[in-house]
């Protein structure tokens, strides 16, 4: 079986994201002052971050591509691109407890990606 990654098209990794938004969306569910949604809420907030990893994923990987292959913060981008992935593919869960758990994984991959594309954009520099 072939494995296929979906090229970013070109300029994709000059789109203008918010990442303050992007944020915000995902301390909802993280930290002390968190804020759990349930039901319905909890299945847009999912999409919304959802959303916002589809978004992330192709940007950072674009701007590891201009990094040396060496490079510790390409490497560490690329894992946590992996992982987005990974958690993308997860599905919602039969119960409040279970898509409750995955709404948190994907906040923390929000917000892994969005650190990423902010240090990648200063290694540019």
């Amino acid at each position: 079986m072939t494995q296929r990654t979906a090229h970013p098209p070109t300029g994709v990794d000059r789109l203008p994201l918010d990442l303050e938004t992007m944020r915000a969306t995902a301390r909802r569910l993280l930290g002390g002052e968190a804020q759990l949604p349930t039901g319905e809420g909890l299945d847009t907030h999912v999409l919304a971050l959802r959303g916002h990893l589809e978004l992330l994923v192709p940007v950072v990987e674009a701007a590891t591509l201009r990094l040396p292959k060496d490079h510790v913060p390409r490497a560490c981008a690329l894992a946590c691109v992996g992982e987005a992935r990974m958690r993308l593919r997860l599905g919602d869960g039969a119960t409040e407890s279970v898509r409750l758990a995955v709404a948190v994984k994907l906040a923390r991959s929000v917000n892994a990606l969005a650190d990423h594309t902010e240090n990648l954009n200063r290694a540019r520099r």
